[in-house]
């Protein structure tokens, strides 16, 4: 959507893309483009091109186009405020453009879009980087549609890969898969583990759960008030402004630190001694994996559908069934008050890490894009499930 901005897709497109680039030749094609710099490093190598630039004056025909209602996006997608006729009509005109190569969508929108308009011989890759079941009713109807004309089609999960198998189970892609997000190498040193930091990380939405931490962390200011917590993140001015409301009518002002965004995650996560994810649904949780990266031990609610896939309860990590603030609390309270546990937890992460390196997934891209170049070239394996 916006390759300058800032946001767990966008960090793991720019990885992806940066291993990807060693041997093939990539371009990230990005909607719009907000701002004058990117807040991620493009990795060398890599090209960016822009549909719609925001950030130079427009036309009065651009401008009009802009104004009418996306015709090709359907209404309940996210992103359907910031498309418009004339991002149909950019994104239609780019693709028709194309001769060849594989072309990756990275959310609903651009996959039904390059379902319908993508020319016969470039081959297509849809991405789901949340859950098929956060999707509203009308957005799954149009998936079920047309999904089934990519030739593939990757989930972050095995949990998310099994709710697609059931619901393109008349006409699913040629390939369906899980393949998680890689973690990249981040500035920053492993943690000590002895600040006395709870860190959160990620946009503030509602999604993300952040309201949920401030009450989580009322239990742990009485019990530690020589804890901090420090939320590393962004979202509307409404949504800052709310939360630094309920921190300040929870008497955690100076306690609870909204810090902004962390342009430098690993270093942000180095400073800390555990990591807080109170997320209400996570399509994978990539900052579970960078905390777990730099031996930060997570402590996360349950919540559909990534968490319970990359931490094993009381051995990596701990995961809270409830989903009552308290009892994330309560969960944080246990970790600061058992160092022996916090180690032990944190030196597991780094193990169980290793297995989200882009040593271990680049290899699983490379392979799926080698088996669809061959299906094209009519030497393939069959289809797998």
């Amino acid at each position: 959507m916006h390759a300058y901005g800032m946001g767990g897709t966008i960090r793991t497109t720019l990885n992806l893309a940066a291993h990807l680039a060693r041997t093939r030749d990539v371009e990230i094609v990005s909607l719009i483009r907000t701002a004058e710099e990117p807040f991620f490093d493009i990795p060398p190598g890599v090209r960016v091109t822009f549909l719609d630039d925001r950030t130079v004056r427009q036309g009065p025909v651009a401008r009009r186009l802009a104004r009418a209602r996306s015709r090709l996006v359907p209404e309940q997608e996210k992103a359907y405020a910031t498309m418009s006729l004339r991002t149909d009509l950019l994104l239609v005109r780019h693709l028709r453009s194309l001769r060849g190569g594989v072309l990756i969508g990275t959310r609903p929108a651009f996959n039904l879009i390059m379902a319908l308009f993508a020319p016969p011989g470039v081959i297509t890759i849809g991405q789901e980087h949340t859950t098929y079941d956060t999707h509203a009713p009308e957005l799954r109807a149009a998936i079920r549609r047309r999904y089934g004309r990519l030739d593939a089609f990757t989930t972050l999960t095995e949990a998310d890969l099994k709710a697609y198998r059931k619901a393109l189970r008349s006409r699913p892609p040629r390939r369906l898969l899980c393949l998680p997000n890689a973690v990249a190498e981040l500035a920053g040193d492993v943690s000590t583990l002895e600040e006395k930091v709870v860190v959160g990380i990620g946009r503030i939405a509602h999604a993300k759960g952040f309201d949920r931490l401030v009450n989580a962390w009322k239990t742990v200011a009485e019990a530690h008030p020589d804890w901090e917590l420090r939320i590393h993140g962004a979202g509307t001015e409404e949504r800052e402004r709310r939360l630094r409301d309920r921190i300040d009518a929870a008497g955690l002002t100076g306690k609870v630190v909204l810090a902004g965004s962390a342009r430098e995650t690993g270093v942000a996560l180095s400073e800390a001694s555990i990591h807080a994810v109170a997320s209400r649904y996570e399509g994978f949780g990539m900052t579970i994996l960078e905390a777990m990266s730099k031996g930060v031990p997570v402590v996360s609610f349950d919540c559909p559908h990534g968490p319970r896939e990359i931490l094993t309860d009381g051995h990596d990590g701990l995961l809270v069934r409830s989903a009552k603030a308290a009892a994330l609390g309560h969960a944080l309270n246990r970790l600061i008050e058992d160092e022996s546990l916090r180690r032990t937890l944190a030196a597991n992460a780094l193990r169980t890490v290793e297995r989200y390196r882009m040593t271990s997934i680049g290899p699983r891209w490379d392979a799926l894009l080698d088996e669809l170049a061959a299906d094209r070239r009519g030497d393939g394996a069959p289809a797998s499930g």
